[in-house]
């Protein structure tokens, strides 16, 4: 069982016994009200898409799934082919299967992802929680401007834009979250 505010991306739910996959999940507490989790789910077996709104409170019943290791192994168009790194047996994913996780694939990542499968079926992959991606731009930094924690956006190789430390420049690697897109650093060498 889950509670609707431990909902992510890649979660898959069962609802009147259909497998439901939540593709976009977010958190929103406001003043008096209480705390609601925002969901887009896609059913697994139909492909039919829905916008649900859970309370922070409400218990769901999650789906099991196996995971195995993948690589992306091309990109064509709007499909997304992934190796598993044991068999090397090729799965394909549309566009619209990975949606939570498209702002950070980009043709050549060597990142090694979670591929998720329910009954036998991929139906998403998960990429590690950091991954280092290279700024392909951004603006110089401003100078005199050392007040706290000064920040620029910058945009990768596939078009992905994020905020990034003033000091950053183009060409240079950084570590991003995939939880929440967010910045966190120079790559280490």
């Amino acid at each position: 069982m889950k509670t609707g505010k431990e909902l992510k991306p890649g979660t898959v739910l069962r609802i009147d016994n259909d497998p439901w996959l939540v593709q976009k999940a977010e958190f929103t507490k406001s003043g008096r009200n209480s705390a609601i989790m925002k969901t887009k789910l896609k059913n697994l077996l139909t492909g039919y898409k829905t916008e649900t709104v859970y309370g922070a409170d409400d218990k769901l019943d999650d789906v099991i799934l196996d995971r195995k290791e993948a690589t992306l192994s091309f990109i064509s168009g709007d499909s997304y082919t992934f190796m598993d790194t044991t068999d090397y047996t090729m799965y394909e994913l549309n566009a619209e299967d990975i949606e939570a996780v498209l702002p950070y694939i980009e043709e050549g990542m060597e990142d090694i992802c979670e591929a998720v499968f329910f009954e036998d079926r991929l139906v998403s992959v998960e990429l590690p929680t950091t991954i280092v991606r290279k700024v392909a731009y951004t603006e110089g930094s401003a100078r005199g401007d050392t007040s706290g924690k000064v920040m620029k956006p910058a945009k990768l190789a596939n078009g992905t834009e994020l905020s990034v430390a003033d000091f950053i420049e183009i060409d240079e690697l950084i570590e991003i979250d995939t939880r929440d897109g967010s910045y966190k650093g120079r790559a280490k060498k």
